[in-house]
């Protein structure tokens, strides 16, 4: 039995890979959005949220996790944030196994994670597109989001691999340092060579 084409779309933070995969979706192509998933989980209800509490207690409410709250207990923490990926990584993983199995017969699929190469996730796809660009629009984005301060920012790019890493084992790069009009044409002309 044949298989999409798995493409696994990474990028650091603030390079534009949520608008791309809102691409690729508007054109047809089913995104498995790690993030969402994780958002999901954690949130009223999720299937991640007692777990997350007895691991770390006061991290959760009637919403779901406290982001916050739970980022106090992880952030530059390395050992807390191994307990924390081995609660989530393993569920995340199920939901993505489920996702192509209910997709199988499509040409391709991508596979929405941000940190792609940082927790081997690049082994398991057949194609590498990164999502890129250039370093002072990468913070001016950031920066812009609600709650972000430099040293979050500085902390975050600390946990990634560095871009020009990334768009070194890429088999595609994205810019998105261009017009949306730029990257949407890049992005059908990826999806027109598949």
């Amino acid at each position: 039995m044949t298989r999409p084409t798995i493409i696994g779309l990474t990028g650091s933070i603030g390079m534009g890979k949520s608008t791309v995969a809102a691409m690729f979706a508007e054109a047809g192509i089913p995104v498995f959005d790690a993030d969402a998933e994780v958002r999901a989980m954690q949130g009223p209800g999720g299937e991640l949220v007692s777990a997350i509490e007895a691991a770390f207690p006061g991290s959760t409410g009637e919403a779901g996790v406290d982001r916050d709250r739970l980022g106090q207990h992880v952030f530059a923490n390395p050992k807390a944030l191994a307990r924390l990926e081995a609660i989530v990584h393993p569920a995340v993983a199920a939901r993505r196994t489920a996702f192509l199995a209910a997709h199988q017969d499509k040409r391709a699929v991508v596979f929405d994670i941000p940190l792609l190469f940082e927790r081997g996730g690049h082994e398991s796809v057949d194609m590498i597109v990164v999502v890129s660009a250039p370093a002072d629009v990468q913070r001016a984005r950031v920066l812009a989001r609600p709650g972000m301060t430099p040293q979050k920012f500085e902390h975050i790019l600390g946990l990634q691999l560095p871009d020009a890493d990334k768009r070194a084992r890429a088999d595609h790069v994205i810019d998105t340092g261009t017009s949306l009009d730029e990257t949407r044409s890049a992005v059908a002309a990826l999806i027109a060579s598949l």
